[in-house]
């Protein structure tokens, strides 16, 4: 790549657009997009991400990089009429990294690049302000001591609380020039000290070195941590921004902020958005110092107020979005740094859609795409009751919704230790930072007594969907003591259990119980759309569900085993049941019938359990067909293994042996310990069960197929319409399934015959062997329509138990990046996924009217629904609850290859 001499790395603001992001990475395509709308943006250049890759696969930057870099330069220094880290009035610059998607706060940015010794003197003299000159150079040690040089953070930190303590204040702004030169003093002794070298005084060599720290932050663990939350492919790489810097810490008419032009957490329009005066961007992002509501600024400075205000209609107007800004003011002049679709919590994604759609920006096909099965799912997590007796201790800033209740722990390690052991937890700190990723990751929600919407957990937070409150300042967080005061004196202490509410930014000492969110109630159809902020909520995800389901192609049932889940799913949406699984009708008070054709030891025997057990089975089916009468049911005769219904061997070896000891009866638990004993497998998921149970026990299957068909008559009798689907499971052979086929043909006739009722009763397999899928042109000469069990079908396929492997390696594989996400979670596309493509053509190319469902856990994962779309999949079944995710996405992904169709 890097012989390629007509490669270009490096692009000036002025050559880019937002089209580019591949290239330019997000910020660096967005700053070009700025800059072409004639919005003020400092004047700067973007090395690709391409050029990115090459240092990471080499080592080493492209051979052409520097000359392209120096060339550039020259140019921006041109512009500004001084040169980089010049004597008299150094041009400064920041680097910052931009990756193609959005990664916030999770690489490495340096600002002030160009400031030295003999520049801070230069610098200080031009501003005619000596303190923001200092105050400067004191903010570029410690960021390029901490980002470029390795040195530990807390270190600066301490040092600058040192000089706090020393002079008797607060907040950094309360120390003057004379102060911040102790400060930079004492930064450039522990650069020393832990370097063995000194501060580089060469501006080139810092801006060299800080493009090669971006380039490397690309890998570090937090950023691999983030990206493997987000699902963003490892070998993108990201681009680095060289900016001309601006200067929001050079007095009380110079600031910082971050604006939204919509609230990321509700979606409502209005003036969202924090401000710091006399402060740099990093104050506002790391919520160290608590800022001001962004309204403020028009009584601060109006005419600047005026200005954002415009250009963020501008800017919500050309990317017809939710725009998250972050702006400078210098001395009285606004400055654009950096714009972005902005994260938003899942019940402003819905309320933003639907609100663009009104305002033509764009249409309906296009709102559903602003909106993903995920953010639904988030919606549909039950919320504090309101009406519940709460010791309320405090109230900072609704971040990101939710009702989140766990154990308050004060540090990421300890999180991620808690929860590993089965600990909810709530992980509190006075602000979080890039390091902290990993217990945000592993907390229920985050508590931070600083910052605001804009600060580091809020933003990450939103992102990750998880519940957040921040800046609640009466809070006094110690986390080297680990706990939290309250206002009053009240101690929390690690381990105690507190409640935050991510809507009203309220915290609760104890467990607050929930109660069912709006949205589910409305798919409950307990709950319409109104005219308040819920049914506000609720009608946004009414009319992007309605639109979704007029576009799919997909039909979504549901995995269902009984009239009550039926009914539930029906009211969610369901439009038949894909999986009944006749195991569950087995348990409770009926294992006995279960044990009883386990111990038979003659034919009369077996039969009798079966004859006890034919009615059972025959009520629980009409009960369902009612509930879903007129749509399709799918029955899976009995899978697992017998053993299951069989008590423990451990517990029953026991009893044995006590009633042995005391001389009491127990033939019946010797027989069941023996029967135990005998149907012992190493491995029972590949042993006897499904259709070699049915070949194997005479009747077993006859039995539920004669069920099955005399409720199908009852139904039918009763002027209802059951649409039944028998499915034979674990068939690796299409001999298998002739021979329960015929049988089953059998049984049906003689119920026809004898109810004088016609049934049309489709009969069919699961797909969940390897060898299923391979020979499903033979299979399908005997189905009349094929279930994937995914489930079954990943275990096979990887050759691993799920039960035991999630617990034993998988934390392993995806730290590792082996796995980007469980196999069992979101399909393998490569390995199970082409084996189920396989099956859809051999079997269609065999029946072309096969019907063709998936009935694994896959068919409610956002993901893998777009896969089962793609691949010419009839129908997903998935659990009652994830049947509106499902839907959804099953509408995203016709619209998405319908446009993709078109272009």
């Amino acid at each position: 790549m890097s012989e390629n001499n007509d490669q270009k790395f490096v692009y000036d603001f002025t050559e880019g657009n937002r089209d580019l992001k591949d290239l330019l990475g997000g910020k660096g395509a967005n700053l070009a997009e700025m800059t072409n709308l004639g919005l003020p943006v400092p004047p700067g250049f973007t090395i690709t991400t391409e050029a990115c890759k090459v240092y990471l696969e080499s080592g080493s930057e492209p051979v052409e990089l520097r000359d392209e870099v120096s060339a550039h330069l020259d140019a921006l220094e041109q512009q500004m009429g001084k040169k980089l880290g010049q004597a008299d009035d150094p041009l400064l610059v920041s680097v910052r990294s931009g990756a193609k998607f959005s990664m916030p706060g999770m690489m490495d940015t340096v600002l002030n690049i160009g400031l030295s010794d003999e520049s801070v003197v230069g610098l200080a003299r031009q501003a005619d302000n000596e303190r923001f000159a200092w105050d400067s150079y004191r903010r570029l040690i410690q960021m390029f001591g901490k980002t470029v040089l390795g040195v530990e953070g807390e270190l600066f930190e301490d040092a600058l609380d040192e000089a706090k303590t020393a002079k008797k204040v607060a907040s950094d702004t309360d120390l003057d020039a004379a102060d911040l030169k102790k400060v930079v003093k004492h930064f450039k002794k522990i650069v020393k000290a832990e370097t063995g070298r000194d501060f580089p005084q060469d501006p080139r060599e810092q801006m060299d070195l800080a493009i090669e720290a971006v380039f490397n932050s690309w890998n570090t663990d937090r950023a691999k941590l983030y990206r493997r939350q987000e699902r963003i492919p490892g070998d993108l790489g990201t681009a680095v921004n060289v900016c001309s810097m601006v200067f929001g810490n050079l007095g009380p008419d110079s600031g910082t902020g971050v604006a939204f032009t919509r609230d990321p957490a509700s979606g409502h329009a209005g003036v969202y958005g924090d401000y710091l005066q006399n402060a740099q961007g990093e104050d506002v992002v790391a919520g160290i110092r608590n800022t001001v509501p962004l309204a403020d600024l028009e009584s601060i400075d109006k005419t600047s107020y005026d200005q954002l205000m415009h250009i963020m209609n501008t800017l919500e107007t050309h990317y017809k979005d939710l725009c998250d800004i972050e702006f400078t003011i210098e001395r009285g002049q606004l400055w654009m740094l950096q714009t972005r679709v902005g994260k938003r919590t899942a019940g402003a994604a819905f309320r933003i859609a639907t609100q663009l759609v009104d305002q033509g920006l764009i249409d309906e096909a296009e709102a559903l795409q602003r909106v993903t099965g995920a953010q639904l799912a988030q919606l549909m997590f039950p919320k504090f009751d309101e009406d519940a007796k709460v010791d309320q201790i405090g109230r900072g800033i609704a971040a990101s919704p939710g009702a989140a209740v766990g154990k308050a722990v004060f540090d990421s390690y300890t999180a991620v230790k808690w929860s590993r052991s089965g600990e909810k937890v709530i992980l509190i700190r006075r602000e979080t930072n890039p390091d902290d990723l990993d217990g945000m990751i592993a907390a229920e929600g985050i508590l931070t007594s600083r910052g605001g919407k804009t600060s580091h957990a809020a933003v990450v937070a939103r992102g990750m969907g998880k519940t957040c409150v921040c800046g609640a300042e009466e809070l006094e967080v110690d986390t080297k003591r680990r706990r939290m005061t309250t206002s009053d004196g009240q101690v929390v202490e690690e381990g105690d259990v507190v409640s935050i509410d991510g809507s009203t930014g309220k915290v609760y000492l104890g467990e607050v119980p929930v109660v069912p969110s709006p949205v589910v109630e409305y798919f409950e159809g307990r709950m319409h759309a109104g005219a308040d902020d819920a049914d506000e909520l609720v009608a946004a995800v009414h009319r992007i569900m309605a639109y979704a389901d007029r576009v799919r192609r997909l039909r979504v049932r549901a995995n269902a085993d009984n009239a009550e889940d039926a009914n539930r799913a029906r009211r969610f949406g369901a439009q038949g049941i894909g999986l009944c699984r006749t195991e569950h009708m087995f348990l409770g008070e009926r294992r006995q019938f279960v044990e009883r054709l386990i111990l038979a030891d003659t034919d009369v025997e077996r039969d009798n359990a079966l004859e006890a057990l034919l009615p059972l089975q025959k009520t629980d089916f009409v009960e369902l067909f009612e509930a879903m009468d007129g749509l399709p049911v799918t029955v899976r005769l009995l899978d697992p293994p017998l053993h299951e219904f069989l008590p423990d061997i451990t517990e029953l070896s026991v009893r044995v042996a006590l009633a042995e000891s005391r001389k009491e009866p127990h033939e019946n638990d010797l027989r069941l310990l023996q029967a135990v004993h005998r149907l012992h497998e190493q491995n029972p998921m590949l042993g006897l069960r499904g259709v070699r149970l049915g070949l194997v026990i005479p009747g077993l299957f006859t039995m539920q197929v004669r069920a099955i068909a005399e409720a199908a008559a009852q139904r039918i009798d009763a002027k209802g319409d059951p649409r039944v689907e028998i499915m034979i499971p674990l068939v690796g052979t299409v001999q298998e399934l002739e021979i329960v086929r015929e049988e089953a043909e059998q049984v049906i006739a003689e119920v026809q015959a004898r109810t004088g009722v016609e049934l049309k009763l489709a009969l069919g397999t699961m797909i969940e062997l390897p060898r299923a899928a391979v020979t499903a042109g033979q299979i399908a000469e005997a189905a009349e329509f094929f279930s994937f069990g995914t489930n079954d079908l990943t275990q096979t396929v990887w050759g691993f138990s799920r039960d035991d492997v999630e617990a034993s390696f998988f934390t392993a594989y995806l730290e590792k990046g082996i796995f980007g996400v469980s196999p069992f979670e979101t399909i393998d596309k490569d390995g199970v996924g082409a084996l189920v493509r396989s099956a859809v053509q051999a079997g269609r190319a065999t029946r072309p009217d096969i019907k063709l469902g998936v009935c694994g856990e896959h068919g409610g994962d956002p993901e893998s629904v777009h896969f089962f779309h793609e691949v010419g999949l009839d129908y997903v079944s998935c659990s009652p609850f994830r049947i509106p995710v499902a839907r959804l996405e099953a509408g995203r992904a016709a619209a998405e290859s319908k446009g993709s169709d078109s272009r």
